[in-house]
């Protein structure tokens, strides 16, 4: 059995299904909308970046290349061990098995941090908040990338999924916090069919999986998301 940080939130669909979640990285905007977007408020050429919630380390190698320094987060041990695998050669990333929570990073230390679909999903990540505005440093910037749940047959869906989940106390939250927002059309892209059925059925309750597979035509999904940022 994989450990756990204690504290963290588990994941269901790359703590499930890590080589389908591959999959899904892979097809996510493929127009890179979200680093133009990113870039546009604060690039990170010759910065420090967190990655908060990395996952098997995606993003890590790329962003690699620009960065001076890339460090990952990931709460759950077997992911760190694939992130750390996936980045052994590139001398200039480090992965820490540990929550959002509880950064192992000292304060002021992190020019960028971002979370791709990870962690900051509305009320109760306070602590996490608390954290970015300890590890990053004046002149930084911090992004929370996450799926736009009232727009679009991908926000139906979700909702239809966790019908608990309510956007309107989500907004209320991030406004209190005082960040700034931009809404994104991203899309999916898949080169298989097969992979874009085993993508929805990893998102979605089997039931939800079933009718998006029968209401989506060809290889492609819009993916409308939001991004979160607040600058230090």
């Amino acid at each position: 059995m994989a450990s756990i940080v204690k504290g963290a939130v588990p994941s269901p669909n790359i703590w499930n299904a890590p080589a389908v979640y591959e999959l899904e990285n892979h097809a996510v905007d493929p127009d890179r909308r979200v680093e133009s977007a990113m870039r546009a408020l604060r690039p990170w050429t010759g910065a420090t970046v967190l990655d908060i919630g990395c996952g098997t380390g995606y993003h890590l190698p790329a962003l690699a290349l620009e960065a001076s320094s890339v460090i990952g987060v990931e709460p759950h041990g077997d992911l760190a061990a694939l992130a750390r695998r996936r980045c052994a050669r590139v001398p200039n990333v480090t992965v820490h098995t540990a929550a959002a929570q509880e950064i192992p990073l000292p304060d002021h230390s992190v020019d960028v941090a971002m979370a791709r679909w990870a962690y900051f999903f509305g009320p109760g990540c306070e602590p996490g908040l608390a954290e970015l505005s300890r590890v990053v440093r004046k002149g930084g910037a911090a992004f929370v990338v996450d799926l736009d749940a009232t727009r679009g047959s991908f926000g139906r869906w979700f909702q239809a999924t966790v019908p608990t989940y309510s956007p309107e106390a989500v907004e209320a939250f991030w406004a209190r916090q005082g960040w700034s927002r931009q809404e994104l059309d991203l899309r999916m892209v898949f080169e298989r069919r097969a992979d874009l059925e085993a993508v929805l059925k990893i998102e979605f309750a089997h039931t939800v999986a079933k009718a998006a597979i029968r209401e989506t035509e060809g290889l492609e999904l819009a993916y409308p998301n939001i991004l979160r940022w607040r600058l230090f």
